[in-house]
């Protein structure tokens, strides 16, 4: 006996009666884009809006905290890249977990921002949380893991991608 592959994630099965399994199947991701995009646009905001942060030096600011993980970090070589700006990359930082935050939260260019936010998390593992331990302790790691079924299948319902890929498919774009 064969199996099919399904290849668009939010069709139902051929042998699927479209119940409340195929509802909750298609529906799966949109808790965790949810989740991913609200907690960026967060950050992203309490960044831009914490005056001791945006800061070279001092108590709380970007540039006293990447001081302190230097030595501790995977790649020492990229803190040092960021205390060149210490408040640049602050912005950096800021600005892409807004842009990140919002393209999932609207499902726009869903799987870019996925792997713009994968790409945050990776950096802040490798350097902020590298040192926790054990390693679970780190909250970096899990929002890298929690990036890659948005990479990897897009916002397939409820977003600005489906719209668009419809009306392509419609043929009126």
């Amino acid at each position: 006996m064969t199996h099919g592959i399904r290849v668009d994630s939010h069709t139902p099965r051929r042998d699927s009666d479209g119940g409340p399994r195929d509802t909750a199947a298609r529906y799966a991701l949109l808790p965790l884009r949810i989740f991913l995009g609200v907690t960026f646009v967060y950050a992203g905001l309490d960044k831009l809006t914490d005056n001791a942060f945006l800061k070279d030096s001092g108590a709380g600011s970007i540039g006293d905290m990447m001081s302190v993980v230097r030595d501790s970090s995977a790649i020492p070589a990229l803190v040092d890249m960021a205390l060149e700006s210490p408040v640049g990359f602050g912005y950096a930082i800021a600005f892409g977990e807004l842009a990140v935050g919002i393209g999932t939260l609207l499902g726009l260019l869903t799987r870019v921002a996925a792997l713009g936010g994968a790409l945050i998390s990776l950096s802040l593992w490798l350097t902020v949380s590298w040192a926790a331990e054990p390693y679970y302790y780190g909250n970096d790691l899990p929002y890298l893991m929690a990036w890659i079924p948005l990479i990897l299948a897009g916002a397939p319902l409820l977003s600005v991608d489906a719209a668009l890929r419809a009306r392509c498919r419609r043929g009126s774009f």
